[in-house]
């Protein structure tokens, strides 16, 4: 067996967990958005074009309230942002591959991929960009496709699905075991703090503005004190 394939094995294998959330995640965002009026072409250009679970909650709920379109785009841009912090720091590790293979790392670069990945390019720094790739790869394998197919299945099937059957358990225990090991620096715990106190404070903003506000406030906490703490790390 060649480096390449025993990198992404190990990729598929260690992605292959988030399985068991990302089946429940996917099938809660199809009944909510069928249940919204989507029809299931809709929802599935939704996931497939935009595949980013988060932002898509946050702009289904928008529209259902109404909101102005730019309040939606605004507000979905603003979770996505972590994606820009992601792409920069992975850029270290896969930026000297091919531009189309970049290409496709940013567009299956979700949470659990990058959370699974990063964390293995530190644990293993001798690993070769293609090494990286592989791997990388590898873990989108068990998540992406299955993301696709829960979500069709929960806008095909959520009429069946019995009223209450908890399945939106997925969608706060994902996030939460993508966070928890990740909050390795004091930015990192500093910014998740913010978010959760800025939410709170600015529920009573209309159109969940509070989810953007606290977005906002929580990135530029975290570079704030990043920046000071690298200005007392400089000789």
């Amino acid at each position: 067996m060649t480096t390449l394939p025993r990198d992404f094995w190990q990729g598929f294998r260690d992605g292959a967990p988030f399985f068991l959330v990302i089946v429940p995640f996917g099938a809660v965002f199809g009944v909510v958005a069928t249940e919204a009026g989507l029809n299931i072409a809709q929802v599935m250009g939704f996931s497939v074009l935009v595949i980013a679970g988060a932002a898509q909650f946050v702009a289904l709920q928008m529209m259902v309230e109404n909101a102005p379109v730019l309040i939606v785009l605004a507000a979905s841009l603003a979770v996505n942002l972590r994606m820009a912090m992601y792409s920069a720091s992975l850029a270290p590790h896969l930026g000297q591959i091919s531009w189309w293979k970049r290409g496709l790392i940013s567009y299956v670069m979700v949470d659990q991929v990058y959370a699974a990945s990063i964390l293995r390019y530190d644990q293993r720094p001798e690993m070769t960009p293609t090494q990286k790739l592989a791997y990388f790869v590898g873990v989108a394998a068990p998540v992406v496709p299955p993301w696709y197919l829960a979500t069709w299945a929960g806008a095909a099937l959520g009429t069946t699905i019995p009223a209450g059957l908890p399945i939106d358990f997925a969608v706060p225990i994902t996030f939460l075991a993508l966070i928890v090991p990740l909050l390795r620096t004091l930015p990192h715990v500093a910014a998740a703090l913010v978010s959760i106190l800025g939410v709170l404070v600015f529920a009573f903003l209309p159109f969940n503005l509070g989810l953007l506000v606290a977005a906002v406030m929580a990135m530029m906490t975290g570079a704030e004190i990043e920046r000071r703490l690298s200005a007392r790390r400089a000789p």
